[in-house]
């Protein structure tokens, strides 16, 4: 709950602080501007609100990890619910309303995910899990769109490192191996995920781990 609380706090502050001209500018997500990125991020928190009101009243049957749904092939920004995204991202035309929208609705799940019952159980996408699981998939989700909005932004504020380290414990555990201590936590998550490329060293370092890349997460 607090690796959730901490990570999504610090990438709706990071949004608060952007400039409007920063909407315009490329994100770490192929094909998408920074807008783009931020109408996904109200789309999570909608996903969010939606699965913790929704109780289910069976076993889970997913975990943190195997929630995710992995592809080793990165996504290009051409599935048809992307390409709907940056339609509905330029909707919004003045970048004040897209920061409103997500202060407002981010801030209710941010809540809802603190009052929520860990050990309760909640349905999503038509599977089961604990909230303590699912709120811990969303670790990943948040770190790795916080690094996506700030790919093009220096100036922006980083990740906290407990939520990097968590999101890469949780990273590993879905690739099913460490990666190796030489890579940091950011670059664990930059390379598995193939937001960028390794370098030889890494490379040569991935494979000895026995770890494949790149590992969409869908």
């Amino acid at each position: 709950m607090d690796d959730f609380s901490r990570s999504w706090t610090a990438l709706r502050a990071a949004v608060a602080g952007l400039a409007d001209e920063d909407f315009a500018r490329p994100s770490g997500c192929a094909g998408w501007l920074v807008r783009d990125l931020v109408c996904h991020l109200v789309i999570d928190a909608q996903d969010v609100l939606i699965t913790l009101a929704t109780p289910a009243d069976t076993p889970p049957t997913r975990d943190a990890a195997s929630y995710w749904e992995v592809s080793e092939t990165p996504p290009t920004g051409e599935d048809p619910l992307d390409a709907l995204t940056v339609r509905l991202a330029a909707a919004y035309e003045d970048p004040g309303l897209l920061r409103f929208h997500l202060d407002d609705v981010g801030s209710a799940a941010g809540r809802a995910a603190v009052l929520a019952e860990p050990g309760g159980w909640v349905g999503t996408r038509g599977e089961v899990l604990t909230v303590g699981d699912y709120l811990s998939a969303y670790v990943v989700e948040w770190t790795l769109h916080h690094l996506d909005l700030v790919a093009h932004l220096p100036q922006a504020p980083r990740p906290p490192a407990e939520s990097l380290a968590a999101a890469r414990r949780l990273f590993e555990r879905i690739a099913g191996a460490p990666f190796p201590a030489t890579l940091s936590d950011t670059d664990a998550l930059l390379v598995g995920t193939g937001r960028r490329a390794p370098g030889p060293a890494e490379r040569t370092a991935l494979a000895a781990a026995g770890v494949r890349i790149p590992l969409s997460l869908g």
